[in-house]
């Protein structure tokens, strides 16, 4: 026993020292019992600096020694702590951290999540978001009087108001306004086939953009493009009540005579208002069969390490005349688009519509080729893809991947992540408490689930 024990000590070298971090590499988690979904989720938001900066500018309001010994009862201070130790901001030695305090401040925010339960990531991502934002909501929204003046007039910075008897007023908190960086809209756009009348713009908020898979076709791989473009694509809304053409109606006929509301057929189609600077994706991966049990699709979704939104992104349209409205809905009947991932004729509502699933803002399929679909090689970016020499304005970059194996009922969560760092290339494959170097092709070859992205300066050339 004594010789195995110093070939052991030979060897790998006293415990203690390998409990210390390996140089480059960032802290484990240790699993509490079925636990990973909730450590590969903090792995995955600890490579996200905006999202780390965000909780830093939050959490400066607790930072007063009237409020220091509550601290343990906030998330965001909680989560802040363990983000930072996960990215090498706080200073520990240690290769496996303890992550329980978050289930237990979660806990006393009302949520039961048991640590020996299969739990999803997603859902917890949600859970996190949710209670930041009640958090904040709990906040006192008017600290002193003066808040009144100021939050009348925000462009007023702290120096330029003041006290006409005291001097300068003492700075106002105003991190209850402020939204995290996940925070995002949708736009729900109407328009009567009939009369083109357009209904007011709807605007939803989102924390993550749920994508569903759409069905593969043989021989063609399936790219998050594909899924993003399936989010977005119109569909047709029959029976709807337009009042535009209820209106023209009306005014054909005499005085006095009743008219019956005219319901004709709306296109939807869902874009992006407000892009947020965190994007997180998440791949819908639950299928039924016909049995009705749940099933997990297995499939691939090529992504890429640059992200680009900007055909994605809602804009107002502007005003046009009549005759350039019927020549673009004549250019877009007679241009084939795609939709679910498929390329062909436009489906019979797609032609009747004059619109194009895939293909915004007018685009024809040439133009098209500004998704990110064209960033299959890693460390290129196509410039000459867009017109006039413009690099895309909504450019993301990829942080992190959350995959999943395992299928509907039971399996294991690992992160795969960027290393701390601004301009680091370098990326770590997670798993609880194992942590090890891994190649941005391995990373890219993954079975995603959750992907995250930030938001890089736009009008610029990505680093390779």
């Amino acid at each position: 026993a004594a010789a195995l024990a110093a070939g052991i000590y030979v060897l790998w070298g006293p415990i203690t020292g390998r409990k210390r971090r390996r140089r480059g590499l960032v802290p484990g988690l240790l699993n509490l019992g079925n636990t990973c979904f909730m450590n590969s989720l903090l792995q995955g938001l600890s490579s996200c600096p905006s999202f780390i900066r965000w909780l830093e500018e939050f959490t400066a309001q607790y930072r007063t020694e009237q409020e220091k010994p509550r601290e343990h009862q906030y998330l965001s201070v909680t989560l802040l702590q363990l983000l930072r130790a996960l990215s090498c901001q706080e200073v520990t030695e240690d290769d496996v951290l303890d992550a329980s305090c978050l289930l237990e401040v979660l806990r006393m925010n009302r949520w039961q999540i048991s640590s020996f339960e299969e739990q999803d990531a997603h859902e917890l991502f949600h859970v996190l978001t949710s209670s930041l934002e009640d958090e904040r909501d709990r906040q006192p929204r008017v600290t002193h009087l003066f808040d009144v003046h100021s939050l009348e007039q925000p462009e007023i910075t702290q120096k330029q108001i003041s006290c006409r008897t005291r001097g300068s007023l003492p700075p106002v908190s105003n991190h209850w306004k402020s939204q995290h960086p996940f925070h995002g809209r949708l736009t729900s756009n109407m328009v009567c086939k009939h009369c083109e009348h357009q209904s007011p713009v709807r605007f939803d908020t989102f924390d993550s953009l749920s994508l569903s898979i759409p069905a593969a076709v043989w021989g063609r791989p399936m790219t998050l493009d594909h899924c993003l473009h399936h989010f977005i694509s119109s569909e047709s809304v029959k029976d709807v009540v337009c009042d535009n053409c209820t209106k023209i109606q009306a005014e054909g006929i005499l005085n006095g005579q009743s008219i019956e509301n005219q319901r004709t057929t709306f296109v939807k189609q869902l874009k992006l208002g407000k892009l947020p600077q965190c994007l997180c994706i998440h791949l819908q991966r639950l299928s039924w069969s016909n049995q009705g049990t749940p099933l997990k699709r297995h499939e691939h979704v090529q992504f890429n390490e640059f992200l680009v939104m900007d055909i994605y992104k809602y804009r107002v349209p502007g005003p046009k005349s009549s005759q350039e409205q019927l020549s673009r809905k004549n250019s877009e009947e007679t241009t084939p688009g795609t939709k679910d991932g498929r390329a062909g004729k436009p489906s019979d509502a797609e032609q009747a519509a004059g619109t194009k699933p895939l293909l915004m803002n007018g685009a024809s399929s040439s133009s098209s080729s500004s998704s990110s679909s064209f960033l299959m090689s890693p460390g290129t970016f196509p410039l000459a893809a867009f017109p006039e020499c413009r690099a895309p304005l909504y450019l993301y970059r990829l942080m992190a991947v959350v995959v999943h194996h395992g299928d509907m009922h039971s399996g294991h969560f690992v992160t795969f992540r960027r290393a701390p760092g601004a301009r680091s290339s370098q990326w770590l494959w997670i798993s609880d408490e194992s942590v090890r170097r891994a190649s941005l092709h391995e990373v890219l070859a993954a079975s995603a689930y959750l992907l995250f992205y930030e938001r890089v300066h736009g009008r610029a050339r990505p680093q390779s």
